[in-house]
């Protein structure tokens, strides 16, 4: 009944692919991708709720079919993606809307919820983590690169660009690992095969740290401004782990928490499923536009 469309739009100089689904008048559910995907991750979730909600799914840039600007014109930090990301939300005039964060979705999302608090009307968060505790050990050899940012620590991290690390990715923690579709990581692989992309990547591995220090921000964030909060969380997760998700209900103790039988990439396997707790979800939080709508 709603298509997804495929377009692409300049963000102050910067190309920036997105896909976008439903009526021009439903409530706005904005949907960030992580490493190393892109709003390809979300191909199964947003037809699923297309009939209810305006599904918009941007390109990170140095991901999916966003501009790679190079690293000598572009700083690849989450301020600066998150920068872009609030500057495109205002160029498609979303003033109020719901945000669906994964992975690095997550400190781009939150932090467009500290720069504009009023615009956020609630937060899906699928593995997308704001607590330490919800940081595994296998995170190890990044923050060793926090701790020493050196040649070696960053060479050290090229393994988490190989295809065989995609596949752990996608893999690590489904309960059936051949219910996981090749599609995605393998266009993953692609993008990450680009000339430069890899240094891309490194630098947001080193500024990871700039989301740990920020944590304090967001959870002051969560108590001034109680924003309705879902967690869908695939529990085996082998980077985010459960307490991560457990942890938000000490800053918002309404938050509602899900777990699935998943690993990191839980749209993989549980698209259907976690449409329908979204779908529940939003349906509370925008009531009186989907009344008036209906």
């Amino acid at each position: 009944m709603f298509p997804v469309r495929y377009q692409t739009i300049n963000v102050d100089g910067l190309d920036i692919f997105y896909r976008e689904a439903g009526a021009a008048e439903a409530p706005v559910l904005l949907l960030l991708h992580g490493f190393p995907s892109a709003s390809h991750m979300f191909r199964d979730l947003i037809p699923l709720l297309a009939g209810k909600f305006r599904l918009i799914a941007p390109d990170l840039p140095g991901f999916g079919q966003s501009a790679q600007p190079p690293r000598e014109k572009f700083a690849y930090t989450f301020d600066a993606l998150a920068d872009v990301m609030a500057r495109f939300t205002e160029k498609l005039g979303l003033t109020r809307y719901a945000v669906y964060v994964f992975d690095y979705g997550a400190p781009v999302g939150l932090r467009l919820a500290l720069k504009n608090p009023e615009r956020i009307a609630a937060i899906v968060t699928q593995n997308g983590n704001a607590y330490v505790e919800g940081v595994s050990e296998a995170f190890a050899p990044i923050k060793a690169y926090w701790d020493a940012p050196n040649a070696d620590n960053r060479n050290a991290l090229r393994a988490f660009l190989a295809p065989q690390t995609t596949l752990f990715q996608y893999t690590q923690g489904a309960a059936d690992p051949a219910l996981v579709s090749p599609d995605g990581r393998n266009l993953d692989d692609f993008y990450l095969a680009r000339p430069g992309n890899d240094e891309i990547q490194l630098d947001l591995f080193l500024d990871y740290r700039s989301n740990v220090a920020a944590y304090e921000a967001f959870h002051a964030y969560f108590r001034a401004h109680k924003p309705p909060l879902l967690a869908v969380w695939g529990r085996n997760d082998p980077f985010f782990v459960p307490a991560g998700a457990e942890a938000f209900k000490r800053d918002l103790p309404d938050a509602e928490i899900r777990f699935y039988d998943a690993g990191h990439f839980a749209l993989e396997t549980h698209a259907r499923e976690i449409a329908k707790a979204i779908e529940s979800f939003l349906a509370k939080v925008f009531a009186h536009e989907m009344g008036a709508a209906a």
